[in-house]
């Protein structure tokens, strides 16, 4: 016993038969909360160890090792010594778990969050070290900043992350807030919104086939445009407006049916590229350049075995023609070489827009 005092003097009993230890470990200048139940007869391989989350946390992976030896040492002095030796090897091999910031870290922390705001909090860890923030930009989406908290905080600069096509870029000195980090991240999504809204336009009236699940950090999309043909484009989030990357994706071969072929539409969009107007968005350049006359979920697998079937259309739009006429007719006008010059609304109020683009 007098061993025990000497080496966890801060760990005492709690009863008279002392089979109820409570207090604290000590291990490389960090206190560890402990509490020991041992049965009436002391017998260790019965013993029920209760620890605070910390103490838990560093032992995780190491259960197996603690039982194995709680079952083999021959009184408590030689289990705490043992216990020690394993949360040594621990606080080693998790340089984070190494040091405790100092109470004003969290004192700090929690008036930074009381001023940021608490319904701006979805996440925070038990170390208080990895926070996730939302916000909302000013189109409505919901974003979700995650900060991960250096040991040196504030003096070090925190890790932030975010879902986004560009990499976040954060300023921060030792007196930056939590407050001005989420206003430094409302203004990268702020200088996002276009290219979300073009994405957004894109997603809601075309048939996406990649990505299945578009996440707010793709700029692609590859878009149906008919049978076996398809278009990729690929937004810049810096340019949104701008003439896009696009690839025709489809069968090349000459003993294909015309409408299935991408080299003429290919042709045309290499040909006129010059006509682009950098003022609309990326969501008409599709109906225009293959001169639909409605929305472009309204083409999609044609029936073409019955002529008094209808083409599937996802969009609810009724222009579209039987299939009979849809698989001649009507792809061939929408995929001919002829001048054409299409008037197309556009989704925001007040502006209309006249070019041509096809020759």
């Amino acid at each position: 016993m007098e061993s025990l005092v000497k080496d966890n003097p801060i760990l005492l009993p709690l009863n008279s038969d002392r089979t109820i230890y409570d207090g604290f470990i000590t291990v490389q200048e960090r206190d560890f909360r402990l509490r020991i139940v041992l049965p009436p007869d002391h017998e260790l391989k019965r013993a029920k160890l209760h620890c605070s989350w910390q103490l838990k946390h560093l032992l995780h992976g190491y259960e197996p090792i603690v039982k194995q030896r709680l079952q083999q040492s021959a009184d408590l002095v030689s289990f705490l010594l043992e216990l020690k030796t394993v949360l040594e090897v621990g606080l080693k091999s998790r340089p984070e778990c190494s040091s405790i910031p100092p109470p004003q870290y969290y004192s700090q922390l929690i008036s930074e969050m009381e001023t940021l705001g608490w319904n701006k909090l979805l996440f925070i860890d038990t170390e208080f070290r990895t926070l996730r923030l939302k916000a909302q930009d000013s189109s409505g989406r919901q974003h979700i900043l995650t900060i991960k908290l250096k040991s040196k905080h504030p003096a070090e600069g925190p890790e932030c992350s975010a879902d986004l096509p560009l990499p976040l870029a954060i300023t921060w000195t030792p007196q930056t807030t939590l407050e001005q980090l989420h206003n430094q991240f409302l203004l990268v999504l702020e200088s996002l919104t276009e290219f979300w809204d073009v994405l957004d336009e894109i997603d809601d009236n075309t048939w996406i086939l990649e990505p299945e699940k578009p996440s707010r950090s793709d700029t692609m999309r590859r878009i149906a445009i008919g049978n076996n043909v398809s278009i990729k484009v690929e937004v810049d989030p810096r340019h949104p407006k701008m003439l896009p990357e696009c690839c025709l994706l489809g069968a090349e071969h000459v003993e294909m049916p015309a409408q299935t072929m991408v080299t003429p539409l290919r042709n045309k969009l290499n040909s006129n590229m010059h006509l682009w107007i950098s003022a609309l968005s990326v969501g008409f350049v599709i109906p225009i350049v293959l001169k639909l006359r409605s929305l472009i979920r309204c083409v999609t697998t044609l029936a073409v075995a019955n002529p008094s079937t209808r083409p599937v259309c996802m969009s609810g739009c009724e222009r579209c023609p039987p299939a009979g006429r849809a698989s001649a007719p009507f792809l061939e006008s929408v995929l001919t070489a002829a001048r054409y010059v299409c008037v197309i609304k556009a989704f925001t109020p007040h502006s209309q827009y006249i070019f041509s683009i096809l020759n």
